[in-house]
């Protein structure tokens, strides 16, 4: 995995601070070329990330090996029940339905009782990098 991770600002959503879900992402592409379209997707809804009920924040990332290029984000919920509505929102499973079978995905989430930008976001670089092992 590469060491070199690239993440967009963070963008923030109309949930305060505080108590959160944060949940992790990756999508690896079978072809690198698919990268690209799954990068443009996920900007697509960073866009209106600030409109989303219960969004504390997000971050995408994308690892610019181009051999194996990887993907996804990092998002901050106020609770579980937000993210899962996000998860079943109609451009969002669009999505996920037009990827599913070209390329491969993971994803984690933990609560936390005090949301550190800094400290989530050095969690997960060190998910995403190796540093740390993904749940099972």
């Amino acid at each position: 995995m590469s060491a070199t991770l690239w993440f967009t600002p963070w963008k923030p959503g109309p949930a305060a601070d505080g108590a959160a879900v944060v949940s992790v992402t990756e999508f690896t592409p079978h072809r690198p070329l698919t990268a690209f379209g799954v990068t443009v997707e996920g900007i697509a809804l960073r866009r209106i990330w600030q409109d989303l009920e219960g969004a504390v924040g997000l971050w995408l990332w994308v690892d610019p090996d181009p051999f194996r290029p990887r993907s996804g984000s990092v998002s901050v919920w106020r609770t579980e029940r937000d993210l899962h509505a996000f998860v079943a929102r109609r451009d969002h499973m669009r999505i996920v339905r037009s990827y599913r079978d070209r390329g491969s995905m993971r994803a984690t989430t933990w609560r936390t009782d005090g949301f550190d930008m800094d400290a989530t976001r050095e969690a997960a670089r060190a998910l995403l990098s190796g540093r740390s092992a993904w749940p099972d």
